[in-house]
């Protein structure tokens, strides 16, 4: 079962949300524009999308989930 999200940028600074990340992140920061953050996967060659750059801040964003269901509802 999904909790919400949790970002963490480059600083170590936690953000909680609960449905919307990139609107939530936005609200929490007092910002109006976001750009979406991407890894390169070296294995597959494909960029993954993991987060948010907002006002110089780069925010990894992941996914929470409660920790007694994982790996339960297969």
């Amino acid at each position: 079962m999904k909790l919400g999200y949790l970002g963490i940028d480059q600083h170590g600074q936690h953000y909680k949300m609960k449905e919307y990340p990139r609107k939530e992140l936005l609200e929490q920061l007092g910002r109006k524009h976001a750009d979406k953050m991407y890894v390169d996967k070296v294995t597959t060659g494909k960029s993954e999308h993991i987060g948010y750059v907002i006002g110089g801040l780069w925010i990894t964003v992941y996914e929470v989930h409660d920790w007694d269901r994982i790996g339960k509802n297969k």
